[in-house]
């Protein structure tokens, strides 16, 4: 039988995050908490599903996904440039040549883009 809930520490890991945040977000009301019978903070397995963004058939926690139309696919040695046409956003990603064959990328097809970073800087 799965899970109906977690403590504070296993529901931060799951999500990739402090318990100081998750802390922080039950105060704001952005996470569903209850209290077991010695007062401590328990997460349902539904809400760690909910802000994890998993959809059926990803396995992946990414909670930034945006679905476009392939622009272009430039293969050079062992890396591939992806353009993709995301709604009023156009991303760019390296990715290996492997992974853009095994995919199949051509212009025209329709992708996903899966955004999952720490930080993007640019300067000039």
């Amino acid at each position: 039988m799965p899970r109906q809930d977690h403590t504070i520490g296993e529901a931060a890991r799951l999500l990739g995050v402090s318990v100081d945040t998750l802390r922080r977000w039950d105060r704001q009301g952005r996470i569903r908490t209850h209290r077991d019978a010695a007062n401590r903070r328990r997460v349902p397995a539904s809400e760690v599903t909910r802000l994890r963004g998993v959809e059926p058939g990803h396995a992946l926690s990414a909670r930034n996904r945006l679905t476009g139309v392939v622009r272009e696919v430039k293969l050079e040695g062992l890396l591939a440039q992806v353009e993709l046409d995301a709604g009023p956003y156009r991303v760019v990603a390296v990715i290996t040549r492997d992974a853009a064959e095994a995919l199949d990328l051509a212009p025209g097809m329709p992708a996903t883009a899966v955004v999952k970073a720490t930080s993007v800087l640019v300067e000039r």
